[in-house]
């Protein structure tokens, strides 16, 4: 029996549980005595599931940064400064996503923002690096009885609307004493948006992110997807229908993503909770947690061209993407916008919810949060 056993959750993907329980070894070899529980909830909810809550019943939690305003004022974590390393240590705005209120919150430990995907024994030419190049290829495709693909269901469809509008150069505003965007570029954004989901098929309005890869790899009638959260995993050669990843077309404004290991301020073992939280912002254990289909956050690994090659070329292919990310609002009680404003857009693609009402009914949602602060 172990004198501290750690209750930890994550998300229930082979690239977010493998690397944890593979190095768990790592972690006890050096901590006797000492050993990690992981439980695994679905991808909704690591998308919405209240940190607050979740910190009552484990010791350490793996989340997504706009979580961090509601956890914050909860006062539901420990904070990581000395734990967590400097902003260079990661590609792009990772560690400063998990900033706030003077402190970090986070270890970053999986690196991921939307990029491009696509199947490269389908996909008939390049890449389109802009754009305005991708309604053409998607209409080219369509020809010969293929197919854009793109996760839009729910907050899926409001991410890559974020990052349409950060593309355009007038990204959405992180303050919701401020308008949530210029109304040319929403409207821009979101025609990009209706003409891309109509070279997709009926069903990627059900498809998440894991869905939306998952279906790559599996049909012969998907090519490219023009922005996506990454899965690195399913470039790895034992993939049967292994797929690629490019820069996202234009390069900037990718909403970030990915996930930071917190630890809960209700731990009743927080020496060794925090003893593991510097074990996994390591770089050597970000290594590691690449070896069992993670995808680290740590710039290291992102530069490591042997974990590169194991990738199919992902982390190079897309460090550039990450580089220009950008970090999507934080403050408490975004989480309620995100989850409806999602179904809204959703609604909007499906022809449920006309472009004008969709536009009022998310800054009502948007400024709703600074009636909260």
């Amino acid at each position: 029996m172990a004198d501290v056993l750690l209750r930890g959750l994550t998300w229930g993907h082979r690239r977010a549980i493998d690397p944890l329980r593979e190095t768990a070894a790592l972690f006890a070899a050096r901590h006797p005595g000492v050993e990690v529980a992981w439980d695994v909830q679905p991808l909704a909810g690591f998308e919405f599931e209240p940190v607050a809550a979740l910190a009552r019943r484990h010791d350490l939690l793996v989340f997504d940064h706009p979580h961090v305003g509601d956890a914050v004022a909860a006062g539901a974590l420990v904070p990581l400064d000395a734990v967590a390393g400097a902003d260079a240590d990661y590609p792009g705005p990772q560690l400063a996503s998990y900033r706030m209120a003077g402190h970090v919150w986070a270890v970053p430990i999986d690196g991921a923002c939307q990029v491009a995907a696509f199947r490269p024994d389908v996909l008939d030419g390049p890449v389109p690096r802009a754009w305005t190049e991708v309604p053409a290829l998607g209409a080219r495709l369509q020809a010969r009885g293929v197919r854009l693909a793109l996760a839009l269901a729910g907050v899926h469809s409001l991410m890559t609307f974020f990052t349409l509008c950060a593309g355009l150069g007038r990204p959405c505003a992180t303050d919701p004493r401020e308008p949530l965007v210029e109304a040319g570029t929403a409207r821009a954004a979101l025609a990009l948006l209706r003409r891309l989901a109509a070279l997709c098929p009926p069903e990627a309005l059900d498809w998440n992110s894991i869905a939306c890869q998952d279906a790559m790899g599996e049909r012969d009638d998907l090519a490219y997807c023009p922005a996506v959260y990454g899965f690195a995993t399913y470039a790895e050669a034992d993939r049967a229908k292994p797929l690629r990843f490019a820069a996202l077309p234009g390069v900037k404004g990718s909403t970030i993503g990915g996930a930071g290991l917190g630890v809960s301020a209700h731990s009743s073992a927080r020496e060794a909770a925090l003893a593991y939280a510097r074990f996994a912002a390591e770089a050597a254990t970000q290594r590691a947690f690449a070896l069992h289909h993670g995808q680290p956050a740590h710039r290291m690994a992102w530069e490591d061209r042997e974990l590169d090659a194991r990738f199919g070329g992902f982390f190079a292919a897309t460090r550039a993407t990450m580089e220009a990310a950008w970090v999507r609002p934080r403050h408490a009680g975004y989480l309620a916008f995100q989850k409806e404003g999602g179904l809204l857009v959703e609604s909007h693609l499906r022809g449920g919810l006309e472009e004008g009402q969709l536009l009022a009914r998310l800054q009502a949602l948007h400024a709703r949060g600074a009636a909260r602060g």
